[in-house]
């Protein structure tokens, strides 16, 4: 009976807290970034999303579908940095989930991600991410280790994603750059800080390296 009132009151109190941090998030001002090094596409792409993310995020939850509908229609790159937050308390681990899977299948890991954003209301703790992960790896003809990580390898991944983003200056998630391999005109990278500005974002991008010789 605790457990139900306890979901209970969390569907009740996401919503209100969600739109309230969604408020927030629309008006963050840029970062001011102070390592820009990893800005920039991958090989042999011109237009890349760059994300520093949080599983347990309600806002990266809110936001993930728009970034995935726009990498569909634009047919860009979506980098993925885990930058899970200390006041989430599966945050980390689901990191550590989705790096396992990375070193297996980078696209399975990025199905993983959705999966968990589709049915973050459902995790609270850790039991319950893990019980979610074993049902996405179950579809996908796996099974889920009894210990994922017993060398530290993918937790050490996570750590040096979080520096990365500490050396930036990322101080919060989602946070999420549109990014060219256009120098012409000095920096190459735009920060979204409102994602009603993410096509708009990325139709100026392909004007910029659509002119390019």
């Amino acid at each position: 009976m605790f457990m139900l009132r306890t979901r209970l009151y969390k569907a009740l109190l996401i919503p209100v807290l969600l739109s309230t941090t969604l408020a927030f998030a629309q008006f963050e001002n840029p970062i001011q970034v102070r390592d820009a090094s990893i800005l920039k596409p991958p090989p042999g792409a011109k237009i890349a999303i760059v994300e520093f993310q949080d599983l347990e995020c309600p806002v990266c939850g809110h936001d993930n579908p728009i970034i995935k509908a726009a990498v569909d229609k634009y047919h860009v790159a979506w980098i993925h940095y885990d930058f899970p937050l200390p006041q989430h308390n599966w945050a980390f681990q689901a990191a550590v989930y989705a790096q396992w899977l990375t070193a297996k299948n980078i696209q399975l890991a990025d199905q993983y991600r959705n999966f968990i954003y589709d049915n973050q209301p459902q995790i609270e703790t850790n039991a319950d991410l893990r019980h979610w992960t074993a049902k996405f790896v179950k579809m996908h003809g796996m099974a889920l280790p009894f210990v994922v990580d017993p060398q530290g390898t993918y937790a050490a991944k996570v750590k040096a994603d979080q520096a990365l983003g500490d050396r930036m200056g990322v101080h919060y998630t989602p946070t999420v750059w549109v990014v060219t391999n256009d120098y012409k005109n000095g920096k190459n990278y735009a920060q979204v800080t409102n994602f009603n500005d993410l096509y708009t974002m990325l139709d100026r991008a392909e004007a910029e390296v659509g002119n390019q010789k």
